[in-house]
């Protein structure tokens, strides 16, 4: 089996939204684990990340990205790095022809931006606490310091965890309330007392709706849910623990 990623219309670069399938991971990382900081045997991340790459017509050595640490941190891609030697940020923006960008998650919103006219591409690891803080504003104006402009801007959030499997405490809503007032249509009642179930994708919506960015889309899938399809960190959590694999999204300045 190759890999099959999901794409959104909106998007005018190469690129794909990854699910688990595809790959040559077996175990609990079947099949196309691209994390190089999971357990997973490197040369088969590594054979998984080029599948990905070649899929949206990137090459492998073109492939990169940071080591993800749910901050606000947005940096500029001027040239490839080796593999997992990426500098701790949450998202990259680039306007280097051929380069690829890509975000791991098990769960977290991939948000991939682009400005055809200034030829500019950005994304961002977008979980509740790096959206809260403002990694999707502070792509958006690292795309826009090379040239790109908010109105021109199209998006994509890619496969996360859905409203439906996504019950919170009042911590976490208290947090991203405190940063985001209106973000309270974000939160429905939880199936239990002082638990609430969050929109993460609706969530990651309202910051671009709110940054300028007029076009996105948004693809409707459940990480938690669709256990043949994707990795998740909710999942494994519930069932009790043990490895995981992730997939990633890739967008690539590639026509």
């Amino acid at each position: 089996m190759t890999p099959s990623p999901l794409r959104s219309p909106a998007l005018p670069f190469a690129h794909g939204f990854f699910t688990r399938q595809g790959g040559v991971s077996t175990g609990p990382y079947a099949t196309l684990n691209c994390s190089l900081s999971s357990g997973d045997a490197r040369e088969s991340v590594l054979e998984n990340r080029a599948r990905a790459a070649n899929t949206v017509g990137a090459a492998p050595t073109a492939l990169v990205g940071v080591t993800q640490v749910h901050s606000a941190t947005a940096v500029r891609v001027t040239e490839c790095w080796a593999p997992g030697t990426g500098p701790r940020a949450d998202a990259m923006v680039t306007d280097r022809p051929g380069l690829a960008l890509g975000i791991i998650t098990g769960d977290c919103a991939p948000v991939l931006l682009a400005d055809a006219e200034a030829g500019v591409i950005g994304a961002a690891h977008a979980g509740w606490r790096g959206a809260a803080a403002g990694v999707i504003e502070a792509t958006i104006a690292a795309m826009a310091d090379l040239g790109a402009l908010p109105a021109r801007i199209v998006a994509a959030i890619g496969p996360c965890i859905a409203q439906a499997s996504y019950e919170v405490g009042t911590d976490l809503r208290d947090t991203v309330l405190a940063a985001s007032p209106g973000a309270v249509s974000c939160f429905a009642p939880g199936r239990r007392d002082g638990r609430w179930q969050f929109d993460l994708r609706g969530y990651c919506a309202a910051r671009l709706t709110a940054a300028g960015v007029r076009c996105f889309d948004m693809m409707d899938a459940d990480t938690v849910a669709e256990e043949d399809r994707f990795f998740s960190h909710r999942r494994r959590t519930l069932s009790g623990g043990g490895p995981i694999g992730h997939q990633v999204s890739i967008l690539a300045l590639i026509a």
